[in-house]
């Protein structure tokens, strides 16, 4: 079941919080609730993906995007997601999600979320999103203007641009293997 209860929770206390600039980094934080474990006692892995969407929609809402895809009629598409796991989360563990625009190219917005537990890293994503219009993607400049950003983007980072690079050979659609 998706945690609305915590995203209302997220867009309430965010509201409240500093505006940041559109490169600037969100830190929220967050706990590790029995619906959360899966049968090894842990905090199920696509809860963990659930679980950042929160950390994201913080981060939207305080550099002014959610705002922005409402009044521009635009949508907000995840395209591919690469996560690192390296230490469970266990029931009633406290850990903060940092999430941080790394930067975009002519099509996608690429953001770099990792959670944290104390000062120990537990998971690491990256994630490749595309900001929507009725007529298509909405080329990342031209939405980062209209938040306050008229720089081009930082340059990506070279793992970033390896993962792009090596996810544009990934054939698609894939080959069906019950065919």
């Amino acid at each position: 079941m998706y945690p609305v209860v915590r995203v209302i929770k997220e867009l309430t206390v965010n509201k409240r919080r500093p505006k940041l600039h559109p490169l600037d980094t969100h830190v929220s934080h967050h706990r590790c609730w029995p619906q959360d474990i899966d049968t090894y006692f842990e905090m199920n892995n696509g809860r963990i993906l659930t679980i950042m969407d929160l950390g994201r929609t913080g981060l939207a809402q305080r550099v002014g995007l959610i705002a922005l895809l409402k009044q521009k009629r635009w949508g907000l598409t995840m395209a591919g997601v690469s996560v690192r796991y390296r230490k469970r989360i266990r029931p009633f563990a406290k850990f903060r999600i940092v999430s941080k625009t790394a930067g975009w190219d002519h099509r996608f917005v690429y953001i770099d979320q990792s959670i944290w537990i104390g000062d120990t890293c537990a998971t690491q994503a990256m994630y490749r999103s595309a900001i929507t219009s009725k007529d298509g993607i909405v080329p990342p400049d031209e939405a980062f203007a209209a938040l306050g950003h008229a720089g081009s983007s930082p340059e990506l980072p070279e793992w970033i641009k390896n993962w792009i690079d090596a996810d544009a050979t990934r054939p698609w659609p894939p080959t069906d293997p019950g065919t």
